[in-house]
């Protein structure tokens, strides 16, 4: 069995305030990571921490690019396990993601279709949500996530634990749980 992490963030951009506001939740965005403590998270979101418009498949990390940029996101971290093969399956098709990322685009029609209740699913396209259950689901791991996806539907997962709630630059800075 191997653990694999659920990473919630707000930022406090104007499209996470947007999303918080619609949502009614604190938090506006979801990452996974299979190492957690290898500081790398992968996500539909900003390719360029400077320009919300170029966005699509993303590898994030607390010390670069746009948690960089937003070092006051807060975050709530989730831990749950799943098998040797499910992961090696997630790792290998978050490879898949990284090699081919030109190819991917962020789905913005699905993100606000949300809103109106409606799924708006283009080829090759995601927004976080989206993308995380994507990966998830691809392992055929029971989710009874909803259609329509949000950031924190995730924390509704079966055997999903925190482990931390904070700043995200605090977690790798101090490497803490405040969960046990």
């Amino acid at each position: 069995m191997k653990d694999i992490y659920i990473v919630l963030t707000h930022s406090g951009t104007v499209l996470s305030r947007i999303i918080k506001f619609y949502t009614k939740k604190r938090y506006s965005h979801v990452s996974i990571a299979l190492d957690i403590d290898s500081d790398k998270m992968y996500s539909f979101g900003r390719r360029n921490p400077y320009n919300p418009f170029f966005a699509g498949f993303v590898e994030e990390s607390s010390k670069e690019g746009f948690f960089k940029r937003f070092q006051e996101a807060e975050a709530m971290i989730y831990t749950f396990q799943v098998t040797d093969e499910q992961y090696e399956g997630m790792k290998e098709l978050i490879e898949k993601f990284a090699v081919n990322k030109e190819q991917y685009k962020f789905n913005i029609l699905g993100l606000f279709s949300v809103a109106i209740h409606k799924k708006i699913q283009r080829r090759n396209s995601f927004y976080c949500a989206e993308f995380v259950k994507y990966v998830i689901e691809s392992q055929e791991i029971e989710t009874n996530l909803p259609e329509l996806i949000k950031p924190e539907d995730f924390t509704k997962l079966k055997n999903v634990k925190p482990i931390y709630q904070g700043k995200l630059q605090d977690y790798f800075r101090k490497k803490q749980p405040v969960f046990n």
